[in-house]
Order: C-alpha cells, then sequence, then structure tokens
C-alpha cells in the first residue's frame, strides 16, 4: 500500500508485514527486524527465556560458528543491537548501501538457522542471573521491575530478566522449543530506511525469510493491560528514596496522543521542565526527577518518578502530583510553544537520522500497522492547543494510581 513518493508498506509473499522509508542522500541504511513475540509470550516458569534467545541466536548458525559469524558481520563494518520488549523482540542493523544485501542475508541465517550451541546456552544463562544480581544495585531499574506486574497486569509486566528460579531452570532444548515456536514469517515486521532500493530490498527480504515458519504457532497473541492500584513498598537500605507513580494514559492509536507527548514534555522534558524547575531546582527535593510513557500495543501508561531523601518522600510524592494537576490551571501558550519546539527539534536531530527515522517507522508499524509522515506528525504537533492540554488532564483525571517506593521508608498518609 503506497503512501506516498517517500513511504510505502505491504504484506511480502512469505507473510511478514514491510515498511520501507526512502531517504535520497543518507550515507548510511537501517533496517529492523522485529518479532512479534516477547515478555508476555514466555512460558510461566521460564521467564527470562526470550531474552537469552535473542543473545543465543548470535552465537552461531547451521553453517557458521560463533567466531565466524561475528567475523562475517565485522567484515562489512555493521552496527547491530536488538533487545525484548513486552510483545516483541527487535533486531536492529545499520551498515553503508553496499553492504546493506549481505547484512539481510547475514540476519536472516542467524535468524532462521541457529545453532544454539550448549555452552553459549549455559553463558546465557550464567550471565542473566548475574544480571539479577546486579539489579538489585540499581534502585530506579529496580524499582521500575517492581511496579511493571501492578501498571501492566502479570503477563505485560515481567521484566526481560525474568526471576532466579526461572533463569535457573532454562535449558538449550527450551531456547530451541521457544524459538522454533515464535520466529516465523507471519510474525515479523520488517523495516527499513536510508538510500534504499525499495522494491530490492522487499524482494531479497521476501527471499531470505521464506525459510522461517514451518512449524509451530504463527499467530501474535494480545495481551490486555491489567491495572492494579494500589500504594506498594519494599524495604532496602540505602541512602535515597525511589517513587514511581503512574495511571492510565492513552494508545498511540487515540488522538489525544499527540496531546499525551507534549503534556510529558512540558513536565519532564528537560532542564526547563516543569518537574525539574520546581522540584528539584526551586524546592531541592529530589537528586532525580522524570515524566515518562510506556506503550504495550494498543494502550498506554504516564509515569512520574523521583529520586529523594527518606524523610521528604511524602513531600516529594506530593508534588510530583500537584506539578501534574496544576498544568491544568497556569499552563501557559509560551510554555506548549517551546514544548512544540523541542519535540519537533528531537524528530528532526536526535541521534544518527537514518536510524531515528527508522525508529519512528518501526513504532508506526508496530502499534498502528501503517506509516505516518514525518510532515503529518508536524501538523499534529503544532494543532495541539492549551485548550487541548486541559481536556486531556480533564478525561484522564490520577483519579487511579500505582505507586511503588523502594528505600528504607515507606509513604505515611499517601492516597493511591
Amino acid at each position: 500500500m503506497p503512501i506516498n513518493d517517500t513511504y510505502s508498506s505491504h504484506r511480502l509473499a512469505c507473510g511478514a508485514h514491510f515498511a520501507a522509508l526512502q531517504l535520497p542522500g543518507r550515507h548510511t541504511v537501517s533496517f529492523q527486524i522485529r518479532v512479534m513475540a516477547g515478555l508476555a509470550d514466555e512460558p510461566a516458569d521460564k521467564l527470562g527465556i526470550a531474552g537469552i534467545v535473542e543473545q543465543t541466536l548470535r552465537k552461531g548458525t547451521q553453517n557458521k560458528s560463533a567466531r565466524e559469524l561475528a567475523d562475517a558481520f565485522d567484515t562489512i563494518g555493521v552496527q547491530t543491537g536488538g533487545g525484548v520488549g513486552r510483545q516483541s523482540t527487535v533486531y536492529r542493523c545499520t551498515c553503508l548501501p553496499e553492504y546493506l544485501d549481505e547484512a539481510l542475508a547475514l540476519h536472516a541465517e542467524m535468524l532462521g538457522q541457529p545453532s544454539f550451541p550448549d555452552v553459549f546456552c549455559k553463558v546465557g544463562v550464567e550471565l542473566t542471573l548475574q544480571e539479577l544480581t546486579a539489579l538489585e544495585d540499581d534502585p530506579q531499574e529496580l524499582t521500575s521491575k517492581l511496579i511493571a506486574p501492578h501498571a501492566f497486569g502479570a503477563q505485560l509486566g515481567r521484566h526481560e530478566l525474568g526471576e532466579r528460579q526461572t533463569v535457573s531452570s532454562i535449558t538449550r532444548d527450551d531456547l530451541l522449543a521457544y524459538w522454533q515456536q515464535h520466529y516465523h514469517r507471519q510474525k515479523l515486521q520488517i523495516t527499513v530506511a536510508g538510500d534504499v532500493d525499495v522494491k530490492q530490498f522487499a524482494s531479497l527480504a521476501d527471499q531470505h525469510f521464506a525459510q522461517l515458519g514451518v512449524d509451530g504457532e504463527r499467530s501474535v497473541a494480545d495481551f490486555d493491560v491489567a491495572f492494579n492500584p494500589g500504594v506498594r513498598h519494599r524495604e532496602k537500605d540505602q541512602e535515597q528514596e525511589h517513587i514511581v507513580i503512574c495511571w492510565p494514559g492513552v494508545a498511540p492509536s487515540d488522538p489525544a496522543y499527540t496531546t499525551e507527548k507534549l503534556l510529558l514534555t512540558i513536565l519532564g522534558g528537560g532542564m526547563s521542565s516543569r518537574l525539574f524547575t520546581e522540584v528539584r531546582e526551586k524546592q531541592g527535593l529530589v537528586y532525580w526527577v522524570g515524566a515518562w510513557s510506556e506503550h504495550p500495543r494498543g494502550a498506554g501508561m504516564m509515569f512520574v518518578g523521583a529520586s529523594t531523601t527518606p524523610a521528604r518522600c511524602d513531600q516529594t510524592a506530593r508534588t510530583l502530583l500537584r506539578e501534574v494537576d496544576r498544568l491544568a490551571e497556569d499552563i501557559a501558550e509560551d510554555e506548549l510553544q517551546r514544548a512544540k519546539v523541542s519535540v519537533l527539534a528531537k524528530m528532526q536531530t536526535h541521534g544518527e537520522i537514518t536510524r531515528g527515522r527508522l525508529n519512528e517507522l518501526s513504532g508506526d508499524l508496530f502499534h498502528l500497522g501503517h506509516p505516518i509522515e514525518v510532515e503529518e506528525k508536524q501538523r499534529r504537533i503544532n494543532a495541539v492547543t492549551v485548550e487541548d492540554i486541559r481536556q486531556y488532564l480533564a478525561a484522564h483525571p490520577r483519579d487511579r494510581l500505582c505507586v511503588q517506593t523502594l528505600g528504607p521508608r515507606a509513604l505515611e498518609e499517601f492516597q493511591a
């Protein structure tokens, strides 16, 4: 389905969903291969397996050892990466245009013909157990892990490292079974951005990934968010108190999504944001403060968080929400305009432009099923008014909150 002269999106013959963004004159090309299976798809007794599969796939194929596969990527100078999300697993690559076909072929071999060497399967389990130990010394990430099951529900709220007991039980056979069940061409979303011959790339992707999807479950599962409000605390002997508060927001498909993005920028988008200036600079309540959102497919969750002293944790929690509510009372036009400039600038300058635009394209395909032109996104941003912010806050009240604290002291009189 053509979008315009720049964007294209359609189903390949093999069943994978494909989208492309032509960026003439760019010196690099980036592509992503998204497998529509993530943390929520893990067996309950094998939590952490999706991440170990993602790591171990890189450790050799039926035709190449781990060293040979690594050398093949290094020889063409590609930058590769990946990660596991709540509902998908992503493999990323950036390379020079002349090596695009070879880079795609290597990824197809890696995802379609893995060997899962036993030694690397065991190493993957051991490294994950070590990361779980290190997580206890990362209070910000640990607080996020603690609140997630209550914010999203037991399945969508899983952590990528799983749990020590489940990770310890994972074997090579388990990794192979997970791969066989979920790594199929019908579960792939393939996106590419840069100075690329779209028809040629699509044809090659169709050929390379036709090998996936011979057996197993091919359907993409949907999971509903199960929001569970309440105030929860985990005792931990440390100098700082970490606080995270969340409440339901909107999905990227919702017309109010752009308004929400600007609201978050006003709240936590840099050193001129309300939370930074009011909570940190003026009142000196926190070491760190922020506002952000997370979006499983078809849903959204708003977050504010901070690290403070145990003695000031109650005051900090109240102040965070007060700053959110105060937006409806005194948001100014110049404040909204600064947020628009910030969001629009990031769309054009954030990181390496090809990778940045590819991330936008991949996100559109994941959440919406089709690309959205950058000009249309800019139009939506510029159209948001102060009254839209007020209406959003009125339509999405903070009357049900999920609160998680981590540190030596629990909140005393906070009402969720």
